[in-house]
């Protein structure tokens, strides 16, 4: 039987015996999994300390016994490392950059039930991927919030371009237009090609769903995350004015057409933080995170930090009882 330390303000965490080697860590493993799959309903999140994880085909292995049925990683959005047999850098955006709570690809049909943080080195400073329960950050938020998500969804607008985000070509992974195209009329998402080459498509999506097991219904999107509210304020009016609020790279809005205000962003950031729960990174660390029960982020860091991560169990949003079914947007 696995003992827990839960304590405020930090995920649960369980510590891993004496363990000789990978092997003996993978018997272990096996073992606990009934008990992890059940910490990761009631807190969402779980940490694990203790493993003798020291490279990325240690995370494979891991993975593996825990995760058997891998997720691909969808409509790229962040650059990422490719660290080879599904494991991946965390993201490789710059370590003064914070990352906002998201669950992660909220906005596809198909997304990971599951995802695995492991710590191969640990920043000198900062550097938490922090965690919020997804029921509290529903709990938290203002009534009128959560009723037009829940009867309208939300829509998601990105405009690909190699100069302020990933292009097009990254995100999806092909140098084919039509390739690109048979991917969004099957996923529902509109599209259209500009004239400089570039694309901009746009989808809608449910902001609330249930997990498929537990019942539980959460705040699960990308709305606050990637609202032109939440960008900085000199970056936010230069990109505007560039490109209007219609081209900047990701815009969000409610899905019955009315516009995210900077007080709603306000709200929703205030209800992550009061669910948000945080660890900091030792070498070896593993983190479990149900990702429809809880969103994640990254705290900036200085020093060296390599947080690597791996996605299994794969959902169909249709399987979690959205609120709204998802569309191609306008």
């Amino acid at each position: 039987m696995l003992t827990w330390e839960i304590n405020p303000g930090r995920p649960a965490l369980t510590r891993a015996p004496a363990l000789a080697g990978m092997a003996e860590a993978g018997e272990w493993l096996r073992a606990a999994a009934p008990e992890l799959r059940t910490a990761l309903h009631e807190h969402g999140v779980v940490f694990l300390r203790g493993l003798p994880v020291a490279g990325t085909a240690d995370i494979a292995t891991v993975r593996d016994i825990l995760l058997p049925n891998r997720t691909p990683y969808r409509e790229k959005a962040t650059p990422r490392s490719d660290f080879g047999d599904g494991v991946f850098s965390s993201t490789d955006l710059p370590p003064a950059q914070s990352i906002r709570m998201h669950n992660e690809n909220s906005y596809t049909l198909t997304f990971p039930g599951l995802l695995l943080f492991a710590c191969l080195i640990a920043p000198a400073e900062g550097g938490a991927t922090p965690v919020a329960d997804c029921r509290q950050v529903l709990k938290e938020l203002p009534p009128h919030l959560v009723d037009r998500m829940k009867s309208s969804g939300w829509t998601l607008t990105r405009t690909y371009s190699d100069y302020v985000s990933l292009g097009w070509r990254t995100a999806f992974g092909t140098e084919d237009r039509e390739e690109v195209e048979a991917y969004c009329r099957e996923n529902l998402i509109s599209w259209e090609w500009l004239p400089d080459g570039n694309l901009r498509t746009s989808q809608l999506r449910s902001g609330t769903i249930s997990h498929p097991e537990t019942g539980d219904e959460v705040w699960f999107n990308h709305l606050a995350f990637w609202n032109e509210w939440s960008l900085e304020e000199d970056v936010r009016e230069a990109l505007t004015e560039e490109f209007g609020s219609d081209g900047l790279p990701f815009n969000t809005g409610f899905g019955d057409g009315e516009p995210v205000t900077a007080e709603d962003v306000a709200a929703l950031n205030a209800a992550y933080a009061a669910a948000t729960v945080r660890e900091t990174w030792q070498r070896g660390d593993v983190m479990l995170v149900d990702n429809v029960l809880a969103a994640h982020g990254r705290d900036p860091f200085r020093g060296d930090r390599k947080i690597a991560v791996a996605m299994g169990e794969p959902l169909d949003v249709l399987d979690c009882r959205p609120s709204v079914r998802p569309a191609a947007g306008v």
